[in-house]
């Protein structure tokens, strides 16, 4: 897969998928434009990117949540590269909270998780009709595999889902393409993040690993190859589509075993 001449936007880049992202996209040869809160963590990222395409990218310091800086993250890229093919809609957050725990969660997490998406896609689905991009969303397969711990993280996903699909239908007439990718538990720091110190963060994915039928668990670079081929001319007639990259954990647990 080749992308020079192809810009790319990623938001949530400073770190986890996005950062895996943008540096898989570099390699290709991208435009980059990279959007994140942490600034020291983005310049290093940036840095990285740099040393592997040898092109600078664009850095956007913004937080999703906040509509005002919506408009902004559009017009600095187009400002920069006067054009936008991808978007990855990859920025979202982590809160353990069940059903019965603070309403104030769930707003959080619509904020970041599902109308940031969803205004930055209003934003830049211009721009990708007049290059006939496409659009690939981060999601999880907590979007369909229950966990009540997380609840309202879940519904942000299911959610994301459906917002694929919704838009893909809409804007295919106009040559636009919106899938998404769903990865089970990845290496990142999301659960540090979310409140979890170095032991415990270990623990979980440890246990998590033993869990799936592949006994193990993805990292960043599993989830950017399935991102970039998406988002690349190799996929041309996948629209409205969801991937996993869990190994086997939307499978679940075999009702008879074999073995017994």
């Amino acid at each position: 897969m080749d992308f020079t001449g192809k810009v790319v936007l990623i938001t949530g880049a400073s770190a986890g998928i996005g950062a895996s992202c943008a540096l898989h996209f570099a390699k290709l040869s991208a435009d980059l434009a990279l959007v994140g809160r942490n600034v020291k963590n983005l310049n290093k990222i940036a840095e990285q990117c740099t040393k592997a395409s040898g092109k600078e990218p664009l850095i956007i310091i913004a937080d999703i949540s906040v509509e005002e800086n919506i408009a902004r993250i559009i017009k600095e890229t187009i400002d920069k590269y006067e054009r936008l093919d991808v978007l990855v809609n990859n920025a979202g957050i982590v809160i353990m909270a069940t059903f019965m725990d603070d309403i104030k969660n769930f707003d959080r997490l619509v904020a970041t998780n599902i109308r940031g998406p969803y205004l930055l896609t209003q934003q830049a689905i211009p721009h990708l009709i007049e290059s006939k991009g496409n659009v690939v969303n981060v999601s999880s397969i907590v979007s369909s595999v229950p966990i009540p711990a997380m609840m309202p993280y879940c519904m942000t996903k299911a959610a994301l889902d459906m917002f694929t699909k919704c838009v893909a239908l809409e804007v295919a007439p106009k040559g636009v393409r919106v899938n998404s990718v769903n990865p089970g538990p990845v290496n990142t720091e999301l659960f540090k993040r979310a409140g979890f110190d170095e032991e415990r963060n270990k623990g979980i994915f440890a246990m998590m690993a033993a869990t799936m039928p592949l006994k193990k668990y993805a990292h960043g670079e599993d989830v950017a190859k399935l991102v970039a081929f998406l988002a690349s001319d190799s996929a041309s007639c996948i629209t409205g589509s969801r991937y996993e990259v869990d190994c086997g954990l939307h499978l679940g647990t075999p009702v008879l075993d074999s073995k017994n």
